[in-house]
């Protein structure tokens, strides 16, 4: 049995199941046990059962399933095998149904589940972790695709739904509601929609020469300043975007204050979109932005050797993302350079 396929259909944005937290303990719980080692056909039972109660238990369970995605499932399954000695431990006590898991809740709560109650607390917020991918459906019909380490919150109410995308990147296909606008906020702007698809990443740090950049890829969307974002990546006034058209939005110092550049393109789609199939697609690229890029996805970073003017070397193909040992030993062959491991990391420098 799937931990989601045993719920039934989701209520609509306005009607949402009210979920104690109670019942989000509850449920905190019940993810914990049913990846323990005690599972069984017993314990699936007594669970649709707890599921059954109200459709807050089955909102719960579902939200909490998100979160425990999100989190190293080890710790959970460690504090869970310390919960089932303690309930080994203690006196044999007559119970039935959701009861018999008491000290097993005790224990989880305790140490591990509370970390499913903790992040419950915030709704609607998604993560990825480095390299990974997750397609979320959304209560609405619509479908997010989280890139590598994006973290981003939903908010949805009668009238507006909203994204605030907080790091990273992500493709956004949008149901239709012309009644409520979906909006994606990011570093001090707003990408208004009602049915398209589109992508937002924001990726900040002293490298990376896009800060933010809005692709659409069919429909229609208006890019504008957040009200009150204050220094913000923002266009000045409001852009409409164009099928293929992208609008980067970096910050550029001037001689007074900090600027924002505004640049709007028409890229190769296919390219831009390559990590929707965990690639990523260079033409004719400088090595350094390529190495930015490649380093998103994977925790074993790849640094040039100072000094040596490779910064500016050109690179062009199409490379799996994750891969940080493959992509360097191609550049390597490519342009007669040296991979080395120092430290963790792989560091490339002419060859000698």
């Amino acid at each position: 049995m799937s931990l989601r396929d045993s719920g039934q259909a989701r209520q609509s944005p306005d009607d949402k199941p009210r979920v104690t937290p109670e019942i989000a303990a509850e449920a905190a719980v019940w993810i914990t046990a049913l990846h323990g080692p005690d599972r069984d056909r017993k314990m699936e039972d007594a669970f649709r059962e707890w599921q059954k109660r109200s459709p807050a238990h089955r909102e719960a369970f579902e939200k909490t399933t998100d979160v425990w995605e999100a989190i190293p499932r080890s710790k959970g399954a460690r504090e869970f095998m310390r919960a089932k000695e303690l309930r080994e431990a203690a006196p044999p006590r007559r119970s039935t149904s959701w009861r018999w898991m008491a000290p097993a809740c005790l224990a989880v709560l305790a140490v591990g589940g509370v970390m499913l109650v903790q992040q419950w607390r915030e709704q609607g917020v998604y993560a990825t972790a480095v390299g990974e991918q997750r397609s979320i459906l959304l209560d609405d019909g619509s479908r997010m695709l989280l890139n590598t380490d994006t973290h981003l919150r939903v908010d949805f109410d009668a009238k507006r739904r909203t994204v605030e995308v907080r790091g990273g990147e992500a493709l956004f296909e949008v149901a239709k509601d012309p009644g409520r606008p979906f909006v994606v906020r990011v570093a001090g702007s707003e990408v208004i929609a009602v049915g398209t698809a589109f992508s937002v990443r924001f990726v900040d740090g002293p490298k990376r020469e896009d800060a933010v950049v809005v692709t659409l890829i069919e429909g229609q969307v208006n890019v504008r300043p957040t009200v009150g974002g204050g220094d913000a990546l923002a266009p000045k006034q409001a852009v409409t975007l164009k099928p293929g058209d992208r609008l980067t939005l970096d910050h550029r110092p001037s001689a007074n204050a900090p600027a924002v550049e505004s640049k709007l393109d028409r890229p190769d789609i296919e390219r831009a979109m390559a990590w929707k199939h965990n690639e990523i697609a260079f033409q004719a690229t400088p090595l350094a932005a390529a190495i930015d890029e490649i380093n998103r996805y994977s925790r074993t970073q790849i640094t040039l050797s100072k000094g040596m003017g490779l910064e500016q070397l050109d690179v062009s193909g199409v490379f799996k993302t994750g891969d940080s040992v493959a992509f360097a030993n191609a550049v390597a062959m490519l342009h007669g350079l040296k991979v080395r491991e120092v430290d963790g990391r792989l560091e490339l420098e002419k060859g000698g």
